[in-house]
């Protein structure tokens, strides 16, 4: 695709690499057959390739409509396109570009920015995020059926292991995630605890930053990545062997820091360290695989599980397949799930703005994932867990938990 940047972008990171994405496209449209917003509504500007278009005539100068803004808030981030594409098109960086320069440019409501500025400011703070959710579970039999079903039950977490061996690997916590199913760390914490590797929580690390980046506040999501970095340095200097990250939504993002603190003269040499060790935890649990496999209890019985692959797992870290090896191999029966390519509709924010869209793409993905009859619905996401759990007629737990409980009785001491 031939370009002629604008001067305002032209020279500058995010123009060099724009420009080298928007040449790689040529035009094949081979990713509108697997974006979920194009198959929804049949709008080639609500699919990649007429995104492109938008972005590009954005970057070369021309007026950022509400049109723009339209059909570029539409857009799930979900990088389905990018698994399709046979010419390498990097999407997911294409639109965040975009996302940056439209806030810049579109002149949105002051309702709309305020409720934009809620979002970043309520969700990416673990404190006030906790308050509020203990505030609405509190006020949850009050509220509306619809408003009351996004407020999960509280499920408390099981004992955190103490920290007793040798190995040592970090935990990202994250923002919502202590709060809304704390239980999910802390099995991932007792499953490596059984393998000798002591889990991390390192003191001020919050967000990874995704949350702010896709709403378009790109220094504030720097501003979160070089908190975490700080927070995580002394361990790293300290050799941990990895940063580990159960919600596949933040490992994207973690492991993108060297790409984004490149140019930063302070950061991006300890960003290139923090992202080269980051690991989704099925990459850890698979590493380990032959000192778990004796530990697993094939006696707890049958139980069929419906994985739901999250796009940040299959489109961002590319990691296609493994969780349901996993599940297979402690014994679980997984049911079939048709287009398991496509989003559930969550999306970080996404399921709160453009609720009509998310739901169309819950009810498609609860459709699939119940078509088997399966006793739970297993994802590796928080954010999807929570939207899918909204609606579902089964639990839906993330598959860290699932598979610590399938591990052999301790001994007692």
């Amino acid at each position: 695709m031939e370009t002629h940047l604008a001067d305002f972008i032209r020279d500058t990171a995010d123009g060099r690499d724009a420009e080298s994405i928007l040449r790689a496209c040529v035009h094949c449209g081979f990713c509108t057959a697997t974006c979920p917003t194009y198959q929804l509504l049949g709008d080639e500007l609500d699919g990649p390739r007429g995104r492109i278009y938008l972005i590009k005539q954005m970057l070369e100068g021309e007026p950022v409509t509400a049109t723009t803004a339209l059909h570029l808030d539409r857009c799930l981030g979900c990088r389905s396109c990018e698994t399709t594409c046979p010419s390498g098109v990097r999407f997911g960086r294409l639109l965040d570009i975009g996302h940056r320069v439209a806030e810049q440019k579109i002149e949105r409501t002051v309702g709309v920015r305020v409720r934009r500025w809620l979002l970043r400011k309520g969700l990416t703070h673990r404190r006030w995020f906790g308050l509020a959710l203990a505030a609405g579970r509190i006020a949850r039999p009050l509220l509306p059926r619809s408003l009351a079903a996004k407020v999960p039950a509280s499920r408390p977490a099981k004992r955190w292991p103490p920290p007793r061996h040798e190995r040592r690997m970090l935990l990202l916590e994250g923002c919502v995630q202590p709060a809304l199913a704390p239980g999910i760390d802390a099995a991932l914490a007792r499953a490596l605890d059984r393998v000798d590797i002591t889990l991390v929580r390192a003191s001020g690390s919050g967000c990874c930053g995704a949350l702010s980046d896709h709403l378009g506040a790109h220094d504030e999501a720097l501003g979160y990545a070089r908190a975490n970095i700080d927070a995580w340095w002394p361990h790293v200097e300290r050799g941990v062997e990895a940063i580990v990250v159960s919600a596949s939504g933040c490992g994207v993002v973690v492991k993108a820091y060297g790409h984004l603190l490149r140019d930063d003269p302070v950061y991006a040499d300890k960003a290139r360290r923090v992202a080269a060790l980051a690991r989704d935890s099925v990459e850890v649990i698979a590493a380990e695989w032959k000192r778990f496999a004796p530990q697993v209890a094939m006696d707890h019985g049958p139980q069929r599980v419906a994985f739901h692959s999250p796009c940040t797992l299959q489109h961002g870290q590319r990691l296609v397949g493994d969780v349901e090896e996993i599940l297979e191999a402690i014994g679980l029966e997984l049911t079939p799930v048709a287009d398991s390519h496509l989003c559930c509709g969550s999306a970080g924010t996404y399921s709160i703005l453009q609720p009509e869209l998310a739901g169309e793409l819950k009810a498609n993905k609860l459709a699939a994932l119940e078509a088997g009859a399966p006793d739970v619905i297993a994802t590796a996401n928080i954010g999807c867990l929570i939207h899918l759990a909204s609606a579902a007629t089964c639990p839906v737990r993330h598959w860290v938990e699932i598979f610590e409980g399938r591990l052999r009785d301790l001994p007692r001491s």
